[in-house]
C-alpha cells in the first residue's frame, strides 16, 4: 500500500495540519512557523510555545472546512491561534475575530483582573484569496492587521492582531527566498514533490517535510489523512455541485439561438441555481439586490455571478 502514497502528505489537511503544528512531538515546527510568518527579528523572536490543553481551549463551534485548533502559549505569555482553512465559507472573517476575542477574555480567571490579560495574535492559512483586489489598495499574500487611529493613523489597542497568509498570492515564477515565501510554497507543494527540493532542504523546512513523508504514517494515521482529505472534497463539492447543475441546465435551455421562449428558460434556470446558492450561502437579498436578479436578461452576467457566489464573502461581491 505504501508503494501508491505520495511522498508527502498534504499539510493543509486537518491531520497533518495538526500533526506538525499541534503535538509536543513537533513543537519546533510551530515555533519556528510563528516567527516566520511573524517576521520577528532575533529579540523579539519567539523562544517557547506551551500547548493548551483541550479543557483550556476557547469552546468555538467550528464550521467543517476550517481546520483549526492549534492554540498556545509562548514564553512572554502571548496567546496564538493559528489555522489552517481550505474553502472560504460565509463569515469566515467574522469567525476567525471570535475566535480570537474569545481567546483573549477566556484568559481571565474568577479573582483576576485585566492588567493579568496577555495580547492574543490570530495567524490563519488561507487556501483561497480573502482578499483578492487586484488594484490600490491590495492586499499582500501576507499581512497583519491590528487596530488603527482613523484620523491620523496611529495604531494601538494591540491587543488582538491577525496574521493572514493567502497561498494563492503565492508567486510561482521564481524559487522562493524568504521565510514567508517558503512556508507558502512548503503548504502549497508538499504533497506533489518527488524528493526534498533544494529551497527547502534546510531547517525548518525539512524537518516539516520529514514528519509530513507518508512512510512514516501508521496504517490508521493514513486512514485518518484520507479522511480528512475525502471531508474536503466533500466540502468542496458541495459549494460547487450548484454552479455546474446551473450551468449547464442554464446552457441546454438557452442553447436554441433565436427562440426566446429557450432563452427565457434558460435565464429562469439560472436565476433559480443563483437563487439557491446564494440560500448555500446563507445570504437573503435584500430589495436592491432581488431587482438586480430578477431584471439581468443577460445570461453571461448571471453566469457569472452564479460563480462568484461559489467564493465570494458577501454578497455584493457576489453579485458584481
Amino acid at each position: 500500500m505504501n508503494a501508491m502514497r505520495p511522498l508527502f502528505a498534504d499539510p493543509k489537511t486537518d491531520f497533518v495540519f495538526k500533526k506538525l503544528f499541534g503535538t509536543e512531538e513537533h513543537k519546533p515546527l510551530l515555533v519556528a512557523l510563528l516567527n516566520g510568518l511573524l517576521e520577528l527579528d532575533e529579540a523579539h523572536r519567539v523562544v517557547e510555545v506551551e500547548l493548551l490543553s483541550p479543557e483550556q481551549r476557547p469552546m468555538v463551534q467550528e464550521l467543517r472546512s476550517s481546520i483549526v485548533d492549534v492554540k498556545c502559549v509562548d514564553a512572554r505569555g502571548a496567546h496564538y491561534v493559528v489555522e489552517m482553512q481550505v474553502l472560504n465559507v460565509e463569515g469566515f472573517e467574522k469567525r476567525v475575530v471570535y475566535n480570537v476575542a474569545k481567546a483573549y477574555t477566556t484568559q481571565l480567571q474568577r479573582g483576576q483582573h485585566y492588567p493579568d490579560l496577555n495580547d492574543v495574535i490570530g495567524v490563519t492559512i488561507c487556501d483561497f484569496e480573502l482578499w483578492p483586489q487586484r488594484e490600490a489598495p491590495h492586499v499582500p499574500m501576507l499581512s497583519r492587521w491590528c487596530m488603527q487611529e482613523q484620523h491620523g493613523g496611529a495604531q494601538g489597542l494591540r491587543q488582538l492582531q491577525f496574521v493572514f497568509l493567502e497561498l494563492p498570492k503565492y508567486d510561482t515564477t521564481r524559487p522562493p527566498c524568504t521565510a514567508v515565501e517558503k512556508w507558502a510554497y512548503f503548504f502549497r507543494e508538499a504533497d506533489s514533490l518527488e524528493m526534498v527540493p533544494e529551497v527547502l532542504a534546510e531547517r525548518p523546512y525539512v524537518d516539516a517535510l520529514e514528519a509530513a513523508r507518508t512512510a512514516g504514517f501508521t496504517e490508521e494515521e493514513w486512514d485518518a489523512y484520507i479522511r480528512a482529505g475525502m471531508a474536503i472534497q466533500d466540502e468542496r463539492g458541495a459549494l460547487s455541485l450548484a454552479t455546474k447543475q446551473g450551468l449547464q441546465q442554464g446552457r441546454q435551455e438557452g442553447r436554441q439561438e433565436g427562440r426566446q421562449e429557450g432563452r427565457q428558460e434558460g435565464l429562469r434556470a439560472l436565476r433559480a441555481a443563483l437563487s439557491e446558492m446564494l440560500r448555500q450561502r446563507g445570504w437573503v437579498p435584500g430589495p436592491r439586490e432581488q431587482e438586480l436578479l430578477e431584471g439581468c436578461e443577460e445570461m453571461e452576467t448571471l453566469q457569472r455571478w452564479l460563480v462568484q457566489a461559489m467564493t465570494a464573502t458577501t454578497l455584493s461581491d457576489a453579485l458584481r
